[in-house]
């Protein structure tokens, strides 16, 4: 199954131009690094957030929220929002506003 390009769209509109933004197919999906870091993307319906680890269980508690496990090993730091989750701008936002912050954290690859 492809990626929702529609939700790849709305994510792309939220990030805005920003420095040391790209795009790379990853996943099955589609994958936006920040700094050559991943911040997010989009694995079938589902919005891949990527976060804190101290931060996954908070997280999981969300609307639409749940463990990122596309291979049987679900990643602390990492989880997928279902439709719900981001079915409006705003919700997005959020999710978005966590993943940028995150990734800029980390050191640029």
């Amino acid at each position: 199954m492809a990626f929702d390009e529609n939700l790849a769209a709305r994510v792309r509109r939220t990030l805005g131009r920003r420095n040391g933004l790209s795009e790379k197919k990853m996943f099955g999906g589609i994958a936006f690094l920040l700094n050559g870091n991943m911040c997010c993307g989009v694995h079938k319906n589902d919005l891949i957030v990527r976060l804190d680890p101290d931060e996954t269980d908070a997280a999981l508690k969300r609307l639409g929220a749940r463990e990122f496990d596309i291979t049987g090993r679900p990643m602390k730091g990492w989880i997928l929002v279902g439709p719900g989750g981001v079915k409006d701008d705003d919700l997005l936002a959020v999710w978005i506003s966590t993943a940028i912050a995150f990734a800029a954290a980390l050191p640029p690859k």
